[in-house]
């Protein structure tokens, strides 16, 4: 059989079964994804003339790599932002930014600290290390985030890891970029002054203000839009654009990503700034359900590929350059450095001890992290670069099986204790009329 026909039947077998194992493996000891990348890995072992995939012996699999996990990004980043039902003021979101300004720059400079004392990596390629595996995945933190827009019910917890992952994927570039930069550096100078001005201050800055915009004007033109063709903005319009309403969405934020990234603002974070600005318009509207649901599918049919070629990646021997030093590192960033420095963050927040470690521990490591290194590999020359490659797909590797199979049951257990909210606070809001809601949740402490 032709192998470029023989993986559309895979892709075609992958897609239809994928809704119904999510559902039935869900809290089983075998998730959904972890079934799918040993699918991937066994069919591209077998010798079936499938393509050889390894992106540190091929340039066009690294290329190839950073674009499919560049769009899967977007797509989940989109899906998240739009789930969010949560007003936006720094109260109601205050709990975030710790798990930002402390626990991610913690966790890159304990990654790549170790990276060049334990493996002996360059500065800069272990910089890129640590830019690659810090952020927390959008992508493979399904089970973990918010539900669909509308649910009207408080979850600390979930609100804090979607939250975290829409944003630090974003901020993940400066670092990147720092990598970049520092390659063949041998000290401080006037380029890091550069860095910080430009990729820090200058890049985020710009992604969420064409983020704030794109995601302002594109409800406005939707809802304006309804109104203008003689439909009252209540909660069942949305239903007579139920086959156009997704594109548009899809639309407004590949528009915000190209715009932010032609600006030189981080793309990413566009995309997420713009999801939840638009999901604050008309927020009762069934319109951010259609939204959210035509974008989930998107990210689903991308996804079941991404680990299809996932498990190929494994099957090409990306892992052969793997250390015992280089797993150790993994191992310590799920077990050890992710979940201190999370809790450090957490200090001060009101949730219950449970959930913090919840939020501390549930930071699932995932396709984003490939598409740093990608991109890393795209545009510089890092020493080592072999070495980089098994270590990040090894620890997204565990994550999958630790993650896959804790998440569900963690999160569970700390619901039944109630230590999913912050101390006193009520779980159950459906009752409430949506600007009722709104009042309530603003009014709330969240640190």
């Amino acid at each position: 059989m032709d192998p470029r026909i023989f993986l559309f039947v895979l892709f075609g077998i992958g897609l239809m079964l994928a809704v119904s194992l999510e559902r039935r493996l869900a809290m089983s000891w075998l998730p959904m994804p972890i079934v799918y990348v040993g699918i991937g890995f066994i069919t591209f072992s077998l010798p079936l003339g499938l393509p050889h995939l390894n992106p540190t012996e091929d340039g066009f699999d690294a290329l190839t790599l950073e674009y499919v996990t560049e769009f899967i990004v977007i797509a989940s980043l989109a899906a998240a932002g739009i789930a969010i039902d949560r007003p936006v003021s720094w109260k109601n979101w205050r709990q975030i930014w710790p798990l930002l300004v402390i626990a991610m720059p913690l966790t890159i400079g304990a990654v790549a600290l170790l990276g060049w004392w334990a493996l002996g990596l360059a500065p800069a390629t272990a910089i890129l290390l640590g830019a690659c595996l810090a952020p927390t995945d959008p992508v493979l933190a399904r089970s973990v985030q918010v539900g669909p827009p509308g649910e009207n019910e408080r979850h600390d917890v979930r609100f804090s890891l979607t939250a975290e992952a829409g944003l630090n994927d974003g901020l993940a570039f400066p670092f990147t970029y720092l990598a970049i930069a520092a390659i063949g550096m041998t000290s401080l100078g006037w380029w890091t002054v550069e860095w910080f001005a430009k990729d820090i201050l200058w890049q985020i800055a710009a992604g969420v203000i064409v983020g704030w915009a794109v995601g302002r004007a594109g409800s406005w033109y939707v809802f304006e839009r309804g109104a203008d063709e003689g439909y009252e903005k209540d909660a069942s319009w949305p239903e007579k654009y139920s086959t156009s309403e997704g594109l548009i969405v899809l639309g407004t934020l590949l528009l915000g990503y190209g715009l932010a990234e032609i600006v030189e603002g981080y793309g990413f974070l566009a995309v997420f700034v713009g999801a939840v600005t638009a999901r604050q318009r008309e927020n009762a509207s069934r319109y951010h359900k259609i939204s959210h649901h035509f974008i989930d599918q998107i990210e689903k049919i991308v996804l079941v590929g991404v680990l299809l070629g996932f498990g190929g990646l494994i099957a090409g021997g990306v892992l052969e350059s793997l250390t015992w030093w280089g797993a150790a590192i993994g191992i310590a960033l799920i077990f050890v450095i992710r979940p201190l420095a999370g809790l450090l963050s957490e200090s001060l927040c009101g949730l219950p001890f449970a959930g913090k470690l919840a939020v501390a521990f549930l930071g699932i490591r995932g396709m984003g992290s490939l598409y740093y290194l990608a991109y890393g590999q795209n545009h510089g020359e890092f020493a080592g670069i072999e070495q980089l490659w098994a270590i990040v797909c090894f620890t997204i590797l565990v994550s999958i099986v630790v993650h896959g199979v804790a998440a569900a049951r963690f999160l569970s257990h700390v619901e039944r204790r109630g230590a999913h909210v912050h101390a006193g606070e009520s779980t159950e809001m459906a009752a409430l009329s949506p600007e009722d809601r709104k009042l309530e949740i603003e009014g709330r402490p969240d640190c």
